[in-house]
């Protein structure tokens, strides 16, 4: 390992979000990932609904965030949860985004993604691996996805674990809707929840 990447590495693992360390040169951070030094690689993406942020490890993907308000908070999450070897490396995530670039227009109805569930555990995963089984252009409700999940009057649980899920649009929390028909919420926002039932042409 180069000095100037162990160097780069060692700030990083203190202080993740610290400036330079964070944002590391292109060349820098390739040469890190040639090395086999970074465990989570990130990078940017526009998108209909605004500027997204992906995020992967060598299991797949493991992060999705809708990034308007900024990434710090979820480069955060993942030094911590993850690891601190966390990189802007974006040729990692070229599979990604064109899948969610197809997505978006109207060329994929499924992805095709490996996903990384170590952000998810407990109830709160036993949700979302439900609820990534909804069929495009499907829906379900919190009470069925509950039940499904194993706690038939856990709707409110449930509503807190789709409202946290990492990895929106892939594992699709937006396709869950209240009982009486009414849209619910979404973390995203309503009218982004609105948005991406409309491309999949659910019918409310």
């Amino acid at each position: 390992m180069s000095d100037e990447i162990e160097t780069a590495l060692g700030a990083a693992a203190v202080a993740p979000l610290g400036g330079a360390p964070r944002r590391l040169s292109r060349e820098l951070a390739l040469r890190a990932d040639a090395e086999g030094l970074v465990d989570v690689a990130y990078a940017m993406t526009d998108s209909p609904l605004g500027p997204v942020m992906l995020a992967a490890t060598d299991r797949g993907l493991v992060m999705l965030s809708y990034a308007l308000d900024g990434i710090d908070s979820r480069l955060e999450r993942l030094a911590r949860e993850v690891s601190p070897r966390v990189m802007e490396v974006p040729s990692r995530l070229d599979a990604q985004r064109r899948e969610l670039d197809d997505y978006f227009t109207g060329r994929r109805r499924d992805f095709g993604l490996a996903i990384d569930w170590r952000l998810m555990s407990g109830f709160a995963r036993s949700v979302l691996e439900r609820t990534a089984a909804i069929p495009f252009g499907g829906s379900s409700t919190y009470g069925a996805i509950a039940a499904e999940a194993g706690s038939p009057r856990g709707s409110r649980a449930t509503g807190n674990a789709l409202g946290s899920n990492p990895i929106p649009i892939v594992i699709p929390c937006h396709r869950v809707v209240r009982s009486g028909g009414a849209i619910g919420g979404y973390t995203g926002g309503v009218e982004r929840k609105r948005f991406l039932l409309d491309l999949e042409g659910h019918r409310r």
